[in-house]
């Protein structure tokens, strides 16, 4: 994929992970005043474009004070270890929940091989690095830490996953969401540029109440922009949260609707039929280009793992 280092012109920057394909996974660089931060890393590949990424801002590795994860789903944190190897004065900053995780990270990807399968999870993430236990900093809710003149606040945000935070530059007046607002992606925008937000409830942890709690969390902080790992800035903030809640209600309603139609069988297939014709219906008003065919492609792992994340949740957890 080729390599493209996106300024948004407010020491925020972004570059396509390189994960699976283009303009799935982004990773954001935060910059200010010579020091930066890299939020969420996709998988180790993305690592040179990290670096590529320093070196035409002109900085050295030795200016990285922070790797920070939204949470250690690996499509977020897979490259953690390796960007600490690489990034001698950066400091590791994940949720306590997450931390021992990416401190020993045999169960974590252990736990991914049975959601991906073990040869698919090793053609993603390969092997993962540990990171250094005495690099970690947990977070807490509210807790603020300085980049050079900047300050980046950290804020619990569970409904995707209860070891979630989101990030606010509030120098720039933009969070970094992870997956907590959903995943935007940018082959759904309509003709006119809109992008269209999805939520994602997998694999495990979906709550929906948690989950509407931690959007309005968000929007209470009246942000200028949303910075989504999947894909990257999209705004205003406002009513694409409208759409986003929205959207999780009708999953939960769908997810409901598909159980009483099992009658205690297999819920699984139905619930998949009815997410996949929901989003079709969904992305064609919101003006995609895609054609429902393309849709249905596009999103066809996502549908079979949130499809499982919900029933989980309508299990009880």
């Amino acid at each position: 994929m080729e390599f493209k280092l996106i300024d948004y012109r407010n020491g925020i920057y972004a570059f396509d992970a390189g994960y699976v394909r283009h303009q799935l996974a982004a990773v954001h660089l935060i910059v200010d005043d010579g020091r930066a931060a890299f939020i969420d890393n996709g998988s180790n590949a993305s690592l040179p474009r990290a670096q590529r990424a320093l070196a035409e801002l002109g900085l050295a590795p030795e200016a990285v004070d922070y790797v920070i994860v939204t949470h250690i789903h690996l499509d977020h944190a897979g490259g953690s270890g390796a960007y600490m190897q690489a990034f001698p004065n950066a400091q590791f900053v994940v949720h306590p929940r997450g931390a021992r995780h990416m401190i020993d990270p045999a169960k974590l990807m252990a736990a991914t091989e049975q959601v991906y399968g073990k040869e698919n999870a090793q053609r993603l993430y390969g092997t993962l690095i540990p990171v250094p236990a005495e690099r970690v900093i947990e977070t807490s809710d509210g807790m603020v830490l300085r980049l050079g003149g900047r300050e980046l606040a950290f804020h619990d945000c569970p409904g995707h996953a209860k070891h979630h935070v989101f990030i606010h530059d509030r120098a720039a007046n933009g969070i970094f969401t992870g997956d907590t607002f959903g995943i935007a992606y940018r082959e759904c925008d309509s003709v006119d540029g809109r992008p269209f937000v999805f939520p994602c409830p997998t694999p495990s942890q979906f709550d929906p109440v948690d989950w509407r709690d931690s959007v309005e969390r968000m929007i209470a902080l009246q942000p200028e922009a949303m910075y989504l790992t999947h894909f990257s800035r999209i705004a205003p903030p406002r009513p694409l949260a409208e759409q986003l809640l929205r959207r999780i209600d009708d999953c939960v309603r769908l997810t409901k609707q598909a159980v009483a139609a099992a009658g205690g069988g297999d819920a699984l297939p139905i619930l998949k039929e009815k997410l996949a014709d929901y989003l079709v219906a969904e992305a064609q008003a919101h003006g995609s280009r895609l054609s429902a065919a393309e849709l249905r492609e596009l999103w066809a792992m996502d549908i079979d793992l949130d499809a499982q994340g919900l029933l989980i949740w309508a299990r009880g957890g």
